[in-house]
């Protein structure tokens, strides 16, 4: 591929916005010509013009696609895909990509998901929250705190993610369970600590902790809906560190509000932001936090490498990586 392409680089302001955008276009190579947005038709005429766009939670939607007549490719910068209407760039024969084979926010995501196990095998928000009001929370707090090790880690979606946080389960000496579209091979379950595959419901009944790893598709859209919610033990704790929607969320704060839960650690949420109007933000037993998995300082270089690394190789006429339509 030969000449200068237009490259619409969108990234949303919630993961920061021009920015970051601008810290991403430097590194695009120099057949690229780059314009930096927050939404994805805030530039009708550079929309017009793209041939390639590189969106960080930016929605690309059909709209969107229809009014890019050069468009060749969109590139999402994270491993999620959610965020592009994937059928009308089909439609189109517009390839979307992912950065799933780079592992980019394979380290952080991990800890995230352990900085919330931990969060709430410790209760460390109520004791915090007790202290700073002056209330030595001691007796009223020590009822509720466990530990991880001897428990069971239960992964929905065993990619490069879920196997991260599966290994940091076995060093804290937790059995690991895992769920998903198939099996792995036996020497990564060893390499896990014996990692046993099981149906989701069954993972569900038993699990100690479950934690999300599974991208967002109309199959798993509400995969843990009131019906499955009801399936965890009520010393269970759900982790979600994925994708906002693949929980029911006004069903999960039934269940912590009807105390059928141990607790939540959220990440992510349908919509992001959310609205004050979302029950989890009230819900008991409860640790949130801003969709900070996968954006630390070290993440976003390696975020922004893999998908300008995946966008040059196609503008250099190279072959495209994690290919999703």
């Amino acid at each position: 591929m030969t000449g200068t392409k237009n490259v619409l680089a969108v990234v949303s302001p919630h993961v920061g916005g021009r920015r970051a955008g601008a810290a991403l276009a430097t590194v695009f190579p120099g057949q690229a010509d780059v314009t930096v947005v927050e939404r994805t038709d805030e530039d009708p005429a550079a929309l017009r013009a793209a041939h390639v766009i590189v969106t960080g939670l930016g929605p690309v939607t059909a709209e969107h696609i229809a009014a890019a007549p050069e468009l060749e490719l969109i590139q999402c910068a994270s491993h999620g895909f959610d965020y592009v209407d994937v059928d009308a760039a089909r439609a189109r024969n517009v390839p979307v990509c992912n950065i799933g084979s780079s592992g980019a926010e394979k380290q952080n995501v991990a800890e995230q998901t352990f900085a919330l196990m931990l969060a709430l095998a410790k209760q460390l928000v109520p004791a915090h929250t007790a202290l700073v009001d002056a209330d030595w929370a001691l007796p009223r707090l020590q009822q509720s705190i466990t530990e991880l090790s001897g428990k069971t880690l239960g992964i929905v979606g065993l990619g490069h993610i879920g196997e991260e946080v599966a290994r940091r389960g076995v060093a804290f000496d937790m059995t690991v369970l895992y769920t998903g579209p198939q099996r792995v091979d036996a020497e990564t379950e060893a390499r896990l600590g014996g990692a046993r595959y099981v149906g989701l419901d069954e993972l569900l009944r038993t699990a100690d902790y479950v934690s999300l790893h599974a991208p967002l598709t109309d199959a798993t859209r509400h995969l843990l809906d009131a019906g499955r919610l009801a399936l965890l033990k009520p010393t269970a704790f759900v982790i979600n560190t994925a994708r906002g929607a693949l929980i029911d969320q006004d069903a999960l704060a039934d269940a912590l509000e009807r105390g059928a839960l141990a607790g939540a650690g959220i990440d992510v949420f349908d919509p992001e932001p959310p609205t004050p109007a979302l029950r989890l933000l009230q819900a008991p037993n409860v640790v949130l936090s801003p969709h900070v998995a996968g954006v630390t300082r070290e993440t976003l270089v390696r975020i922004a490498l893999a998908a300008v690394g995946n966008a040059g190789d196609f503008l250099a006429g190279n072959e495209l990586r994690d290919m999703v339509s």
